[in-house]
């Protein structure tokens, strides 16, 4: 096994500990997040964003890593958005927590999976499909926020970081 995969293993492994001791793997969480009632897993994942856009940009900059940027469609992301939405709102779990909810032994989870397994067979059917129409409306590319602002990327990472850390101290403020 080569290095990306072991550190992809070790990574994972790492997230998924830490997803298990915040609790946001819990279905209770996973509603009360749908519902905007419990914040802690709004809160676990901006706050895994911000470290891992640091990491990234950090190891990119000592050339260690290669960033691999995905093309931006709008359609596609807002009728991704819409389902993988309906489905956490309907399961009461996201794909990486429900993962870690199997882990756990918690049975609702599996049909879950199995779910995502069966819609991900039928996306790879229909995906020659996507290429036009509604689904391929506002194709920008491979861009990134720094490309799409003009901007140095280390700007853009402060400006975020300042922006989200605001967002976790409000939350923490109101105590939600």
């Amino acid at each position: 096994m080569n290095t990306q995969l072991w550190g992809g293993l070790i990574t994972g492994i790492l997230f998924g500990i830490l997803m298990q001791r915040s609790e946001v793997i819990r279905y209770d969480r996973q509603v009360g997040a749908v519902r905007l009632m419990d914040m802690t897993i709004v809160k676990f994942m901006l706050s895994a964003i911000l470290v891992g856009t640091l990491g990234i940009y950090q190891l990119r900059e000592l050339g260690m890593l290669q960033l691999s940027v995905k093309g931006t469609i709008v359609g596609n992301n807002l009728v991704g958005g819409l389902i993988f939405g309906g489905g956490w709102a309907l399961l009461g779990y996201c794909p990486g927590t429900a993962a870690g909810a199997v882990g756990e032994g918690r049975m609702d989870a599996l049909v879950g999976m199995a779910g995502m397994l069966v819609g991900a067979m039928l996306f790879a059917e229909v995906y020659p499909y996507t290429q036009s129409g509604f689904l391929a409306a506002g194709n920008y590319g491979k861009i990134t926020l720094p490309d799409a602002l003009g901007a140095d990327p280390w700007m853009v990472i402060v400006v975020v970081s300042i922006v989200y850390l605001g967002i976790l101290y409000v939350i923490e403020r109101l105590d939600l």
